[in-house]
């Protein structure tokens, strides 16, 4: 695969469409996080090894406000401050999948799917979860949800969602990078 550092046309409508993706996906997020996390992730993560990293932290910024939007989660209309730290987890796995998976797994001639790949895979996905965990789960919503909501009583679900699910619906988005980038290579080196 060629190295990309131009930025025109083609890196815009790419990243515009996995943009849509996301934005389409999120209307299923009351349904599951399941479908919904994986599926961004998934695009954040490709977002930054077909294009560039730049264009993952936009898709990282865009989706927390569009699922907001859409689809808005009883704890994020209590607790809107989970929005920017929703986007800054987003923003580390795709810090991490630029300086941890991108050289290895965009390099030419190179399989995706190779030992370092998974567990450069694995450790951006947990970077995401820590750090959600430790900002979301463990300070942010015990420090902002009032002790006479409704929705303290479902703390220790929220918790979980923000720390342990977001490393999961990390892994399974790699799963779908791992993929679609072994097809994607296998298109491109054909031409």
């Amino acid at each position: 695969m060629e190295k990309v550092n131009k930025f025109g046309a083609k890196q815009i409508a790419t990243t515009a469409i996995l943009l849509a993706i996301c934005i389409i996906s999120q209307f299923f997020k009351n349904l599951s996080i399941f479908i919904t996390g994986p599926i961004i992730n998934t695009c954040i993560v490709l977002a930054v090894l077909t294009v560039n990293l730049p264009c993952g932290i936009i898709l990282s910024v865009i989706t927390p406000i569009t699922a907001y939007l859409i689809a808005a989660s009883p704890v994020m209309t209590a607790v809107p401050l989970i929005i920017p730290f929703i986007m800054l987890g987003n923003i580390v796995l795709a810090i991490a999948v630029n300086f941890l998976m991108k050289k290895n797994m965009m390099a030419e001639g190179k399989p995706v799917i190779t030992l370092k790949n998974i567990i450069t895979a694995v450790i951006s996905a947990l970077a995401k979860g820590v750090f959600m965990g430790l900002t979301i789960s463990l300070w942010l919503l015990p420090a902002f949800i009032p002790e006479e909501s409704k929705l303290r009583g479902k703390l220790s679900v929220f918790q979980t969602t923000f720390s342990v699910y977001q490393f999961i619906t990390a892994c399974i988005g790699m799963v779908y990078v791992f993929i679609i980038m072994t097809a994607l290579k296998k298109v491109l080196n054909r031409q």
